[in-house]
């Protein structure tokens, strides 16, 4: 992905429950944890990509992962393996005040996550806090790819635009061309993950990284 032209590479963490995720996500997740996939194995994997890659990686998983290893830990390791990032998407601004001060001030940029619904106030205070960039969840709901995008996304994210010191990319039922364009005008970045995955199981390697190269084509134009 990252030969493909990705600025950013999102690089999971496995979780038996993973909560804001759809069925494509779930489905891989379970496949790795039934393969044995360990914290450990994800940093090794993380520590080889960075022999003879420079593109940012930030780690996507939920809470029970630094839990299990223990915060303090965690963080200083995903840094050593090479991570620039972390997403917890089951930290909401305000849920945890230490364990987000303690993270904040740590070694990777901590990823805030806006919805569709967040109230625009709060939305505001979030942005203001994310590290990185803000990740705007495009929908309610789960991840997935999905045909079509909400008739309202782009008057939002720009809307959010004017409270982020930092990039603002849109994530969550992205998957075509045609609609990372339609993003790109007025967002910073666009996610795409399970449009990927699926591309990959039906596929292989090729098929996900020609999307990826089709959808970074798209943006180029944009």
């Amino acid at each position: 992905l990252a030969e493909a032209g990705a600025d950013v590479v999102e690089l999971g963490i496995p979780f038996s429950d993973p909560m804001a995720d759809g069925p494509t996500i779930q489905r891989t997740s379970q496949v790795a944890l039934d393969g044995g996939t360990s914290i450990d194995d994800v940093f090794r994997v993380l520590q080889s990509f960075r022999t003879d890659h420079e593109t940012a990686a930030v780690l996507f998983t939920y809470l029970n992962a630094p839990w299990a290893r223990g915060v303090q830990t965690f963080v200083e390791e995903a840094a050593s393996a090479g991570a620039d990032g972390l997403l917890l998407t089951d930290l909401p601004l305000g849920s945890d005040a230490d364990l987000e001060a303690r993270l904040e001030s740590g070694p990777l940029d901590l990823v805030r996550l806006v919805a569709p619904t967040t109230p625009p106030d709060r939305a505001a205070r979030i942005a203001a806090r994310s590290q990185g960039f803000v990740y705007y969840v495009s929908r309610t709901g789960v991840t997935g790819a999905s045909s079509e995008l909400p008739p309202a996304l782009v008057e939002e994210v720009g809307a959010l635009k004017g409270a982020a010191s930092v990039p603002i990319a849109v994530g969550f039922g992205v998957s075509t061309p045609q609609q990372g364009r339609t993003l790109a005008s007025v967002a910073d970045g666009v996610v795409v993950g399970s449009a990927l995955m699926d591309a990959l199981g039906k596929g292989g390697v090729e098929a996900a990284v020609r999307l990826a190269m089709e959808l970074m084509e798209a943006l180029k134009r944009s």
